[in-house]
């Protein structure tokens, strides 16, 4: 069986609410990708599994009801599970994992926000804790917060290559890559 993890596609990563707080974006597609996911696993009735980041720090956009969230696009029905965490691993601190093998899950297929960051720890956790791994890249997105350069004094790389290099990362190790148009036929 094959689940549906969705990780952190929420209100806070919206640009037109919070400005330029998580710097350039890509993938301003990621959301609606991330929505046809959903409805295909809906339509299907195969288990969906939602994770938001609750921040603990109050200047985060992720601190508080606001933009703890969930975008329109992926709003969880009633019936569906939701993890709320406090770090990177949507494994950390939920029953996620247990509730995956509860569904009786033994492969997932992950989207969501940010590319290098809660999506590419998820996705590695999920790989160590045996489960087949598929990563939508283009349900996926970064942003140019998600680094910082000044420790060797380079040039800020684009969300784009933020990106390209966090899924690089994750290939033939940790999961197979796919699009959404790929993936849904």
């Amino acid at each position: 069986m094959n689940g549906l993890i969705l990780i952190d596609i929420q209100r806070a990563f919206d640009a037109a609410r919070w400005g330029d707080y998580w710097g350039a974006r890509n993938n301003p597609e990621a959301e609606a990708n991330a929505g046809r996911l959903l409805e295909t696993w809906r339509k299907r009735a195969l288990p969906v599994f939602h994770v938001c980041h609750h921040s603990t720090n109050p200047a985060s956009p992720l601190y508080g009801a606001d933009g703890q969230g969930f975008h329109p696009a992926v709003e969880p029905l009633a019936e569906e599970l939701v993890f709320p965490k406090s770090v990177n691993s949507g494994f950390i601190g939920t029953d996620l994992e247990a509730e995956l093998r509860a569904a009786g899950c033994d492969a997932v297929t992950i989207a969501g926000l940010t590319t290098p960051h809660c999506v590419s720890t998820t996705t590695r956790m999920a790989a160590n804790l045996g489960f087949d791994v598929t990563l939508v890249h283009d349900a996926c997105a970064a942003f140019t917060q998600n680094v910082d350069v000044a420790w060797r004094g380079g040039q800020m790389p684009s969300a784009e290559q933020i990106h390209d290099a966090a899924i690089d990362a994750l290939s033939v190790e940790f999961a197979t890559i796919r699009a959404t148009a790929d993936l849904l036929g």
